[in-house]
């Protein structure tokens, strides 16, 4: 079999160089996909050739995140809604007139602020583990939420311990019945950003934004009641952030929801690549163009 084509482009948004991963036929649907903490595009590395032979997939860098630029947190500010203005801006320099997102932890909000935003471009939602729902909150969130209700110095230091090497490691093996699947580039490759200088920093004010996206909770579910948008969510079922009932809530708004949970933890694709991939087609087969 032909190994596909991919392209690692970069796109001039304003003051900042978006670096992203694209393949597949440009006269092809597309197919946008938005990573999560801590990782980049990279986490898409086995996806873009299973989607990318009837599929023009793009899958951008967030600010801060993998190769797009990480302009210091005092000059740059971290916040959900300007990173959503930055993939605005490049989905619109790139001419997307019509795509599917596929969202992923912080991929999600960045996802559903655009597709409020653009509801014409918007043909079909892949969540997986991309949470919209108070009801997919565990309790590995409540150190984070403190600190949204309490943002000062003192919990702001409670939480750096979730840029250590141990942590990202532990989101990526908690839940994995077979630990020889995580390909340990993929969490080295991350760790290798959250050490940058004072990236820490940009990742706590995230962190901290992170109280926004939970407020917005009840626009994005208007949107889905609204425009009925076709939804996959494809859901590692052990997954220690986002729990499955924040999958299974989105048939509450789109009763014609495919909710699929798959046997593993936060990142599904390092496991499930294939099954979930094969989801995907099938999903993306069903759309209007």
């Amino acid at each position: 079999m032909k190994t596909p084509t991919v392209n690692y482009r970069k796109e001039k948004v304003a003051d900042l160089n978006i670096f992203y991963r694209e393949a597949g036929s440009k006269d092809a649907p597309v197919v946008l996909l938005l990573h999560g903490y801590p990782t980049s595009s990279h986490m898409f590395r086995n996806l873009i050739p299973i989607l990318s032979e009837k599929y023009h997939v793009i899958a951008p860098d967030l600010p801060g995140f993998g190769f797009t630029d990480a302009p210091n947190y005092k000059e740059f500010t971290y916040t959900f809604d300007n990173l959503t203005k930055y993939i605005q801006g490049f989905i619109d320099q790139l001419g997307l007139k019509r795509f599917a997102i596929y969202v992923f932890d912080y991929g999600a909000p960045v996802g559903y602020r655009l597709a409020v935003a653009n509801p014409e471009k918007i043909t079909g939602i892949i969540s997986q583990n991309g949470n919209a729902y108070v009801d997919g909150l565990s309790d590995s969130w409540n150190p984070i939420q403190k600190y949204w209700a309490e943002p000062n110095e003192e919990n702001r230091n409670n939480l750096r311990a979730m840029v250590a090497p141990g942590t990202t490691q532990w989101q990526y093996f908690t839940g994995v019945s077979d630990p020889t699947l995580i390909a340990p580039e993929s969490y080295s490759l991350d760790q290798f950003f959250l050490d940058r200088d004072e990236n820490v920093e940009l990742q706590l004010d995230l962190m901290k934004d992170y109280a926004s996206n939970v407020a917005l909770y009840p626009t994005f579910q208007q949107y889905f009641r609204d425009k009925q948008p076709p939804l996959l969510a494809a859901w590692g079922n052990k997954d220690p952030f986002f729990l499955p009932p924040g999958a299974e809530a989105f048939k509450r708004d789109i009763p014609n929801a495919t909710v699929k949970f798959f046997d593993t933890g936060h990142f599904a694709l390092e496991t499930h690549v294939n099954e979930i991939g094969q989801e995907i087609l099938n999903f993306l087969a069903k759309l209007p163009e």
